[in-house]
């Protein structure tokens, strides 16, 4: 018996539906990583030229040329959008993988070479805080009068001496840190050096060049952590 027409165009749609909507989940992903991008970079303009209190929703919106609806569609509050593109700006990307935990991280911490194992995370440390330092020195700043941003601050400083004690252990344990010198004492060092409060001082205020302070970063750690002989 034929099929009744109505059938045969019911199936029809439905195969051009499946092959049209993979492609157009894919686009619409594509279109909304691209406007995220565009609200994070014009957020942590805004937020490093004006702070987190002197920063205004609608002007985010303005300037990455979106509505305020979509912008708060995206992220309800202000804390929510700074959270968003200061974490994008320590990772480097979306993918939900805390810094200590990504591949490069623990990689850092399982060379065998102490002095490779100290200027691989000097490269670490330097792009992240070319990334996001700015970003990090407004939770700081902001820390004082601004709950959330405390609460940003202290987690962000909490996890990256979590980095540092876990790298300076690992060297701890094959006996490369220099005499006298003990894990959490040589990760307080790191802390202190590597921190983005030297990274503001040396870099914005007093205007080294990106080589200039990595080399600078590398040749004081590995002086101040590693057993020379």
């Amino acid at each position: 018996m034929p099929e009744p027409v109505n059938q045969k165009n019911d199936r029809k749609s439905a195969r051009n539906s499946d092959r049209k909507r993979p492609y157009r989940s894919a686009k619409r992903a594509e279109t909304a990583a691209a406007t995220r991008a565009r609200i994070r970079e014009a957020a942590s303009r805004l937020f490093t030229e004006k702070g987190f209190t002197g920063t205004r929703m609608k002007e985010v919106a303005a300037l990455a040329g979106v509505g305020e609806r979509t912008l708060y569609d995206a992220f309800p509050t202000k804390a929510a959008l700074f959270g968003h593109t200061l974490g994008v700006a320590i990772a480097g990307d979306e993918e939900p993988v805390a810094v200590p935990d990504r591949p490069e991280t623990l990689e850092i911490r399982d060379e065998p070479d102490p002095a490779r194992a100290i200027g691989r995370s000097v490269d670490q440390i330097t792009e992240l805080l070319e990334r996001a330092g700015d970003l990090i020195m407004v939770t700081v700043e902001a820390a004082g009068a601004d709950p959330d941003m405390r609460a940003s601050a202290d987690a962000g400083a909490a996890a990256t001496y979590g980095v540092h004690l876990a790298l300076t252990t690992a060297l701890e344990e094959r006996g490369a840190l220099r005499p006298g010198l003990d894990a959490r004492t040589a990760a307080d060092t790191l802390y202190a050096l590597a921190s983005p409060h030297m990274h503001q001082l040396l870099r914005r205020h007093r205007g080294w060049t990106l080589e200039a302070y990595r080399a600078w970063l590398r040749r004081v750690l590995v002086a101040e952590l590693l057993d020379s002989h």
